[in-house]
């Protein structure tokens, strides 16, 4: 049986995070809250206790804001405000929930912040990256960490401490992407081998096998996402894979489409289901913890799309549509009770 979900959604231009609640049994969505914080809201990132929220102000003053969950009361609180040492395009945490990474486009680098107690965010180490950093990857065993480099052209590679809190570079340190591939969000499947990348400028998904005791990686595939008549200029955003990894999805802003792709139980490739019209420029989405559900914010729809997942093909069908504030760009869910 599905289970409701609290859906959470920065919007960059209106200051605010728009909490939802979705009926998993009735597909609507409805506002049970508005938390307003100011500025350019944009990445957010769940502890792995599921009890705290962090979002990224990208505006001065440049923060990451920790807000409470209270799933019984489908309510959130704010707790505290903390500075981070550059405007983050991502934010992640590591497995153990004690640190927090981010990664900046206009500052070309990645940051390692402790996570204390009431919602604070610590001192930043921070390392300078390729050009227009956009997101950092922790590996299931949280021994390791990738970071991409749009404008470089790469993955920044590190090994990673999780008593420290330390990132120490590899050698090579960086592994090259197919040129013009704009690297942006990448994912980890569940056993730590296949990396999923997909790029901005060529909105395609690049599968990538990845040794977990050497850190050695290869890329194996590469598909388009885009439809085939599209004939525009590709613009790739967000990628996710479903809970029981059968899926991955990625969406892009030009053609405001996700596409979905059978994911292969033994090899990790990538065999393609699936195109579907969503809502306009869909810069992140995000599915919910059951898979059941996928959620997309349309950037200039000012909307997020509910739409039901087919868990025997991979299929969307859209639901409902709901107002949201504006520029709407990030969204993470959480399973009620």
């Amino acid at each position: 049986m599905s289970q409701d979900s609290l859906v959470f959604v920065s919007c960059a231009h209106s200051g605010d995070v728009h909490v939802l609640r979705l009926n998993a049994a009735q597909g609507t969505l409805d506002t049970v809250q508005v938390l307003t914080l100011g500025g350019t809201l944009m990445p957010m990132a769940l502890s792995p206790d599921q009890g705290t929220l962090y979002v990224a102000r990208r505006s001065d003053p440049l923060a990451v804001v920790a807000i409470a969950m209270d799933r019984e009361r489908c309510a959130a609180t704010v707790l505290a405000e903390s500075a981070l040492p550059a405007s983050m395009a991502h934010l992640n945490t590591d497995a153990s929930g004690r640190w927090l990474f981010s990664a900046s486009y206009g500052a070309h680098l990645v940051a390692v912040q402790p996570l204390l107690a009431g919602g604070l965010v610590g001192t930043a180490s921070v390392h300078a990256t390729g050009p227009n950093a956009h997101c950092t990857q922790v590996h299931p065993s949280n021994q390791w960490v990738l970071a991409a480099s749009l404008g470089g052209g790469q993955l920044h590679r590190y090994r990673f401490d999780a008593a420290t809190g330390t990132l120490e570079p590899t050698e090579p340190p960086t592994v090259p992407m197919p040129q013009g591939t704009g690297p942006r969000h990448l994912r980890f499947n569940r056993a730590g081998d296949r990396v999923y990348l997909l790029g901005e400028l060529d909105a395609q998904v690049h599968v990538l096998s990845f040794d977990a005791a050497s850190g050695d990686t290869a890329l194996l595939q590469t598909l388009p996402t885009l439809p085939a008549r599209f004939a525009g200029t590709a613009w790739g955003a967000d990628l996710h894979l479903s809970p029981d990894g059968r899926w991955l999805y990625t969406s892009e802003r030009n053609s405001h489409t996700v596409a979905g792709f059978a994911v292969a139980a033994d090899t990790g490739l990538l065999s393609p289901v699936g195109r579907w019209p969503v809502q306009s420029q869909p810069r992140g989405f995000a599915l919910t913890e059951q898979g059941q559900h996928l959620l997309v914010a349309g950037q200039t729809s000012h909307a997020v799309g509910l739409h039901a997942v087919d868990l025997a093909t991979g299929a969307l069908t859209l639901l409902a549509e709901h107002a949201v504030g504006h520029n709407p760009n990030w969204i993470t869910t959480l399973t009620l009770p």
